[in-house]
This record gives C-alpha cells, sequence and structure tokens, in this order.
C-alpha cells in the first residue's frame, strides 16, 4: 500500500516539482540531463523512453508511439516543444532520434515476431515444406529421409511422425528458429543435437528448441528484452536481432541443462523456468548483450 501510495505521489505531484527544480539549476531540460548523465545504449533509452511516458506534455508522451517514419517529425516537436536551442546543444537532435528509433523498432519487431508466430504451418506450403527439409538437412546431411511422414523426424526432436503437429503453439516462428540456428551456426547445432541424445541426460532436441522459441518470444513481449536489444543495435532492432538471441538461449540451455544434471526429462519444466530466471536476471544487467558471437569470441 506504501510503496503504491509512494509510487502515485511521485509521479503525480513530486516528480514535476523535483524537475522543476532541477531545470532552474542546470538550465537544462529532464532530457538533455539524460542525454549527458547516460552513457548511450539501454541505460539512456530506458530512461528516455520512462520520461517521455510520464510527461505530462502530450507531445512528448505521444513520442513513444510513433512510427519509425514519423521520428524525425517528433523529434522537431519535442525540441519546439522544450525550447532546446540546436544551436547550443548539436547532439540532442541526433541522440533523441537515435532512442526513438530503438523504440518505435522494438514495438514493431514484436509485431513482425508475433505474426509470424501466429502462421500455422501448413504441409501444403510449398515454402513450408521446403524449411522443414531444409532442417532435417541441416543437422542430418548424412541420412536421407525415407518419406515425408516417417519416425525419422524423432531423431531430430520432434514426438512422432509428422513434425507439423509439434508448431501448434509458435507457429512458423518455431520452425524458423529452429532453421536459422542450424543454418548459421550448424556445427553447434550439429554437437547439440548429438549431446540431446545422452543416454542419461537426453532432451528432444527440436521440442526444446520450440519451447525456447516460446522463451524467446515472451521475453521481447514482456519489454525484457529492451536492454539487450537497445545495447546491441543503435537503431531499429530487426528480425536477425531476434533470431541471434534465440541462438543463445539454445546453445546457453543445452550448457545449463548438462551443468544441472536433471534427474531426468520429467523435471524438464523445473530446470526450464529455473533457466529462465537466470536469463531474466542477466537482462536486469543495463551493459550486458546476448549473443552467440559474443561468446564465441576468443
Amino acid at each position: 500500500m506504501f510503496v503504491y501510495l509512494w509510487g502515485y505521489l511521485y509521479s503525480n505531484f513530486f516528480r514535476f516539482w523535483l524537475k522543476w527544480i532541477l531545470r532552474q539549476l542546470t538550465g537544462k531540460c529532464e532530457l538533455q540531463r539524460i542525454f549527458g548523465d547516460s552513457k548511450e545504449g539501454s541505460q539512456r533509452t530506458l530512461k528516455i523512453e520512462y520520461s517521455l511516458g510520464l510527461s505530462k506534455s502530450k507531445v512528448l508522451r505521444n513520442a513513444v508511439h510513433v512510427g519509425e517514419a514519423e521520428v524525425e517529425k517528433c523529434v522537431m516537436g519535442i525540441m519546439k516543444e522544450k525550447k532546446i536551442n540546436i544551436q547550443k546543444d548539436t547532439g540532442f537532435k541526433k541522440t533523441l532520434q537515435v532512442c526513438l528509433l530503438q523504440i518505435s523498432g522494438y514495438k514493431k519487431l514484436y509485431l513482425e515476431v508475433e505474426n509470424l508466430r501466429k502462421v500455422p504451418y501448413d504441409s501444403d506450403n510449398e515454402e513450408h515444406e521446403k524449411q522443414l527439409i531444409q532442417l532435417w538437412n541441416l543437422l542430418m546431411p548424412h541420412e536421407n529421409l525415407k518419406a515425408r511422414i516417417t519416425k525419422q523426424w524423432c531423431d531430430i526432436g520432434f514426438q512422432g511422425d509428422d513434425p507439423k503437429t509439434d508448431f501448434r503453439g509458435m507457429g512458423m516462428l518455431g520452425l524458423v528458429n529452429l532453421v536459422y540456428f542450424s543454418k548459421h551456426y550448424t556445427s553447434e547445432a550439429r554437437q547439440i543435437l548429438s549431446r540431446s541424445n545422452h543416454a542419461k541426460l537426453g532432451y528432444s532436441y527440436a521440442i526444446v528448441g520450440i519451447n525456447l522459441t516460446e522463451m524467446a518470444y515472451s521475453l521481447l513481449k514482456s519489454g525484457a528484452l529492451k536492454s539487450h536489444l537497445y545495447n546491441l543495435v543503435p537503431g531499429l532492432p530487426q528480425m536477425e536481432h531476434f533470431h541471434q538471441f534465440y541462438c543463445y538461449l539454445v546453445y546457453e540451455f543445452d550448457k545449463f541443462w548438462f551443468e544441472e544434471e536433471p534427474e531426468s526429462i520429467m523435471h524438464f519444466n523445473h530446470y526450464r523456468e529455473k533457466f529462465h530466471e537466470k536469463v531474466k536476471g542477466l537482462l536486469l544487467d543495463y551493459n550486458l548483450v546476448l549473443t552467440l558471437q559474443n561468446i564465441k569470441k576468443p
């Protein structure tokens, strides 16, 4: 109750007067102070996003909802509203532009990921089938599929003889992620597939991969990936960046699973949630970037 009351009083009363006092003392608005005190990346953009969202000015509040095409116009509107002198503060326009592109880009990326997730796997769709066969060929280059419907799919971790049923939760997003990892990190994917067949600590490679797609998706949806993406991309994050984060999850989960040595696959949900909490904890570090490239750098 006290925390809620304090939050209400701060955002609706104390914050306004604190900002006013600091402006009188420094001669700078809150946005200028953030640019001066915070280094570029998530630390800066998250503060700007928070400041704009709580502003009493409609111009500033609307800034967190503009699309990419409206960013430059929005920046000019904010500069006019806050009476920013572009001759005296030459870096303000460019810096605010970067922050707004990151904010709008994150929202756009989520919509793209969500739209792909909503596309169901269709065995009558030639492109869908092509990607599924590509996944097999990337992971099992020395073994040909004997048929489209076959128990061989279990060899790469699907549950039955037709993988399409396993994509129901994540749709085409699950398949696209699996193919991306197998295509761009082929040796790692084959190594993890081999490890997943361990007699005691084995798990279903493809099913776990789809499960990790759900994890990446939920982190994106909740906003937890903002710190990572704002650090990684000085502008608009793309689908490529989401796929790269997924690759990190697959690689790190496999390490985590074998380090934990679960009693059996029946305890998967417990260890999956434990790993999820670990990743969420890492994402609280505003200086961190979670990509497989960073892990593999010498």
